[in-house]
C-alpha cells in the first residue's frame, strides 16, 4: 500500500536557546493512506470554509474566535478512525548528549525524526513523507533522511522526504495543531480556561483518555516519550 506522512514539529528551539522555556522538543507526523489524500483535503477545506477560516491554520493561532472550528478539525480527525494515525516523539532537549551527534544539533534533529518515522514503517508499503520546511545549514537533510529510512527499512520503499511550506498544505498544518497540543500539555503550557486549554480537553474526551505518553502499540495517537537516559 502507498501511504503519506505529513509531519511538523513544536519547540525546535529548545535544540539550540541557552535559556529554553519548556522541557520537550516534539515532532509529529500525520499519517493516511495515500488514496485518501484528496478526500482528506476537501473534507479540511470543508471546515475551512463553513467556519470562515482564511488562510494558514496552526497550533499559534488557536483562539477563543476560531476554537469551534479547531474542536470541528479535531472532531474530524478522530472520527476518521484508524484511517488516520498520528504519532509524536517527545524529546527532553536537556538529557540530549550532543557529543553522540558530532556537536551537529542540525544533524541530531534529523536523527530523532529518523526515530519518530522508522518505527512505523512497515514490510512492502510505499512511504512519501513531507515535512515542513525549514531553513537547514545543510541542505541535503531530508534526501539523507530519506536514505537511512530506506538503508533500514529494506522490504518497503521510501519514495521521498520532501520539504513543503506549511501555508501550501492543509494536512501539515493538521499535523501542526496536533503536534502543537502534545507539546503544550506535555511542556505545561497550557493555561486554564483558555482557548488551547479547551482544544486539548476536547481532543481528550473525544479520545477517552488523558493525552500521555503510549506504547508502540497505540495505533491513533501514538506519542513516543523516548529515554535518553536508558532504562525501560
Amino acid at each position: 500500500m502507498d501511504f503519506d506522512v505529513y509531519c511538523d514539529e513544536s519547540c525546535p528551539d529548545l535544540l539550540t536557546s541557552t535559556n529554553p522555556h519548556g522541557k520537550y522538543v516534539v515532532i509529529g507526523s500525520l499519517w493516511l493512506e495515500s488514496s485518501q489524500r484528496q478526500e482528506c483535503k476537501q473534507a479540511i477545506h470543508a471546515l475551512r470554509d463553513a467556519h470562515l477560516i482564511g488562510g494558514e491554520f496552526k497550533w499559534q493561532k488557536v483562539s477563543p474566535s476560531r476554537i469551534e472550528f479547531y474542536k470541528a478539525l479535531m472532531d474530524w480527525f478522530i472520527d476518521q478512525g484508524l484511517s488516520v494515525r498520528f504519532r509524536c516523539i517527545l524529546i527532553p532537549h536537556n538529557q540530549v548528549d550532543w557529543r553522540l551527534h558530532s556537536e551537529d544539533r542540525e544533524l541530531g534533529f534529523y536523527k530523532f525524526y529518523y526515530q519518530m518515522l522508522h518505527h512505523w514503517i512497515f514490510d512492502f508499503n510505499r512511504y512519501a513523507v513531507f515535512c515542513d520546511y525549514k531553513s537547514n545549514r545543510v541542505m541535503t537533510r531530508p534526501e539523507t533522511l530519506r536514505s537511512c529510512l530506506s538503508a533500514a527499512n529494506l522490504s518497503s520503499e521510501i519514495l521521498r522526504v520532501q520539504a513543503v511550506r506549511s501555508e501550501e498544505s492543509v494536512l501539515i498544518q493538521a499535523a501542526d495543531v496536533l503536534t502543537g497540543a502534545v507539546s503544550a500539555k506535555f511542556n505545561g503550557a497550557l493555561i486554564d480556561g483558555s482557548a488551547k486549554s479547551q482544544l486539548v480537553g476536547h481532543m481528550e474526551t473525544r479520545l477517552g483518555r488523558p493525552l500521555t505518553s503510549t506504547s508502540l502499540g497505540e495505533q491513533k495517537v501514538n506519542v513516543f516519550a523516548i529515554q535518553l537516559g536508558g532504562g525501560w
